[in-house]
């Protein structure tokens, strides 16, 4: 029987929880008591719907990454966890494993690639992979073994959705992202091209080297990608996502239900 796996992106479900419970309950044990049930009840309900044979969960280390040392302004101004929520992690990752489900926390890297890193390992087995996440980012890892399901639409996306709605291929975000660069991340990207210009661009030449290649002075959205190079090369390595972290462990121990 053939695996697939269920990655959980644990902080992008169980925040957007508590955000709608913190507002519910004026008690912060409330809120973490009532977030602690609803998120084990999405898990429930994401086992059933999508009856994988290994699950996990990851979880974010909330420490500095790579990323930061290429750019030190990295997720600037992002509101961070709230403090309560922070301390009751462990509480929840317990009621997981209770469940037969378990997390993955690292001191040094980012969930993203951490997710990357797994959906990889499995989809290069020609094993099927589901990404639980609202993340835009991780439309990059979708190909015909990888997918994306958003929990609080209940919407299910593979690489021909995202294709017919953002009107590039999947090979071509990683460009597309270093040229609009990311606001929320203060990824800059290449300044004055804009989320247009830069589909455009990507129509005309198909990828970033084929810009830096291209000969064509009229064009002054190209001409400004040529002379913003090292900064579209800089936000191209910040938004890619790796995938060859050593995770420590087998596909086996992810088994559901343990066997």
């Amino acid at each position: 029987m053939s695996a697939s796996l269920l990655i959980i992106d644990a902080m992008n479900l169980i925040r957007r929880i508590y955000a709608i419970q913190e507002k519910q309950n004026a008690k912060s044990e409330f809120a973490l008591s009532a977030t602690n049930n609803t998120a084990c009840n999405a898990l429930q309900k994401l086992l059933r719907a999508h009856n994988p044979s290994h699950v996990i969960c990851v979880f974010d280390s909330h420490q500095a990454s790579w990323r930061h040392q290429l750019l030190p302004e990295y997720k600037q101004g992002r509101k961070p966890i709230p403090s309560d929520l922070k301390a009751y992690l462990p509480h929840i990752q317990d009621a997981f494993y209770e469940m037969g489900i378990e997390s993955l926390v690292t001191e040094q890297d980012e969930a993203d690639d951490l997710i990357a890193t797994l959906s990889h390992k499995i989809t290069a087995r020609q094993q099927r992979c589901t990404i639980v996440s609202t993340d835009k980012g991780f439309y990059q890892l979708l190909n015909a073994y990888t997918s994306i399901y958003d929990y609080f639409q209940s919407l299910h996306m593979d690489s021909y959705y995202i294709e017919h709605k953002l009107g590039m291929k999947i090979d071509q975000l990683i460009d597309y992202w270093a040229i609009t660069g990311i606001s929320s991340s203060h990824i800059k990207g290449v300044e004055g091209v804009g989320d247009k210009g830069a589909i455009a661009l990507l129509q005309e030449y198909s990828s970033l080297q084929g810009m830096f290649e291209a000969e064509n002075n009229s064009d002054k959205r190209l001409l400004k990608v040529q002379q913003q190079q090292q900064e579209a090369l800089l936000s191209k390595q910040l938004v890619s996502l790796k995938k060859d972290i050593q995770l420590g462990f087998n596909l086996k121990d992810l088994r559901y239900p343990k066997n």
